[in-house]
């Protein structure tokens, strides 16, 4: 079943998601981040529309591309939005500069080069 126009936007908008996220913690040591409050929102307010978009790409397809560790991008956009209490600042800065890295490398070929 090819991908619809919704999956290449879920997709899109995770690539972006990803981008902004990356662009947030490129200039911050790890103290720094742990610092800021801001940063650390804005981490994870990026993590929350990284996860939503993944929940709107269709079944069909990520049972298409299983590489893609959608269940756990899904789930900590779960955790960040209604278990607030339970982020982890650690696990946060180690998504966000090493997992999104792999994430990014997955997703980006998948987009339609029209995009």
């Amino acid at each position: 079943m090819p991908a619809s126009d919704r999956d290449y936007a879920s997709l899109w908008d995770m690539v972006q998601s990803i981008k902004l996220i990356q662009a947030f913690v490129a200039p911050l040591s790890y103290e720094e981040y742990l610092q800021n409050r801001r940063d650390q929102m804005a981490v994870e307010r990026g993590l929350e529309i990284l996860g939503e978009a993944a929940r709107r790409v269709s079944e069909p397809f990520q049972q298409a591309h299983p590489e893609i560790d959608w269940r756990n991008t899904i789930g900590l956009r779960n955790v960040i939005a209604h278990r607030y209490e339970q982020v982890q600042q650690d696990r946060i800065w180690a998504i966000a500069t090493v997992d999104l890295n792999r994430l990014l490398a997955q997703l980006e070929p998948l987009l339609p080069e029209e995009l």
